[in-house]
């Protein structure tokens, strides 16, 4: 049966996930994220209306690749795939500053990323890590990422002019020089999207959790229990990358 806009619009509004396509696409149409730049929500709206209507699965299916990810991940990848690398950038193989992750986060995913990232990376060796706050998936000898393929958008996206920046912000001190490229926000924002629309799921998880868990052999349902954010970490990961815009 296809309904009426207005039909649409207010299956959209209903309580819980729409049981449809079209009371699906009208709640992604409506979704709503206050206080962010309505140029970048715009953009991220549009590119997500555009994968829906050229998805032709089933609802139950385009229900899971919109919640555990797929769908902004396969967004930003394409962004990212056709964006001009910027000019003058000191990234190169074996640097690995970047790597160094504070903490026990470092950095959002997906649950697409995560899965993905967890099943890539084979379990550590015992050899002591380059840096005691080195991301588990780095090989300590080459400095290189052991799951480079699978590696998740927050690591695609994060560049820099500068190593002696990169390797003071390992070292905790704030330096200008590094930052992530466009299609980093609007991954972020389409996925926060969707969770707007959906009322819930669409988690993310945390990368070095994922990391570790996979280095020391843990099957992936224990490690996504371990790694699953708080509801409130996307709408503070989106709100940090629009205030770069803003600046």
């Amino acid at each position: 049966m296809v309904r009426s806009p207005r039909a649409a619009r207010r299956a959209a509004q209903a309580k819980g996930v729409p049981a449809d396509r079209d009371g699906l696409r009208a709640a992604l149409a409506m979704a709503r994220l206050p206080g962010h730049p309505a140029a970048v929500t715009a953009q991220a709206r549009d590119l997500l209306l555009a994968w829906f209507d050229a998805n032709r699965d089933p609802h139950d299916a385009i229900l899971r690749q919109l919640s555990d990810g797929s769908a902004a991940t396969r967004i930003g990848h394409a962004l990212l795939a056709r964006s001009p690398e910027p000019e003058g950038l000191a990234c190169a193989k074996g640097c690995a500053f970047c790597c160094i992750l504070p903490g026990d986060d470092g950095g959002t995913m997906t649950g697409v990323e995560a899965r993905r990232l967890h099943a890539a990376l084979p379990p550590a060796d015992g050899t002591a890590p380059w840096h005691p706050e080195a991301c588990p998936a780095l090989d300590p000898d080459t400095r290189l990422c052991r799951a480079y393929d699978a590696r998740p958008m927050i690591c695609r996206t994060y560049v820099s002019r500068d190593v002696s920046a990169c390797e003071a912000i390992a070292q905790g001190e704030a330096r200008p020089g590094t930052g992530t490229l466009a299609p980093q926000l609007a991954y972020v924002t389409v996925h926060a999207l969707i969770r707007a629309a959906l009322g819930k799921g669409a988690p993310t998880f945390a990368l070095k959790r994922i990391a570790q868990a996979a280095a020391n052999g843990i099957d992936i349902d224990a490690a996504l229990a371990t790694a699953r954010h708080a509801p409130r970490n996307l709408e503070d990961e989106r709100k940090r990358l629009a205030r770069g815009i803003r600046r």
